[in-house]
């Protein structure tokens, strides 16, 4: 595989975990966007833009990116794309403090399905 996908959402981890290399963690959205800069500051490009999709940074608690495998030196412009997307994430104050587990699953199906839509946009995946 020549990419990762780096997610908080368990379900991603559990029905694409065995096809494609995913980096789960049990880490807040915020968290996530700051793993894929760590990522992007050792030399991996995004593939998917972490603000994707129509659902605030405030309204999940879910984040799932698609991102290259360490590629070399830094993408500066990919850096500033995860930096301006946690600044845009921090703006926003988070509604979900004691979010029911039906509507953790529903966020959850969401991304999933953001994160698959990406993935078949990849040539020879599927």
């Amino acid at each position: 595989m020549k990419f990762v996908i780096v997610t908080n959402n368990p379900k991603v981890r559990d029905e694409l975990g065995q096809e494609f290399d995913v980096d789960y963690a049990d880490i807040t959205y915020r968290e996530i966007l700051c793993k894929v800069r760590d990522m992007i500051y050792e030399g991996h490009k995004l593939l998917t833009h972490p603000l994707s999709g129509s659902v605030k940074p405030n309204e999940t608690p879910y984040k799932s990116i698609l991102v290259a495998k360490k590629t070399g030196k830094m993408d500066v412009q990919d850096a500033s794309i995860i930096e301006n997307s946690i600044i845009t994430a921090d703006k926003f104050s988070v509604k979900f403090p004691e979010m029911p587990q039906s509507v953790r699953e529903d966020f959850q199906l969401i991304d999933s399905t953001l994160i698959r839509s990406a993935l078949m946009s990849i040539p020879d995946i599927f």
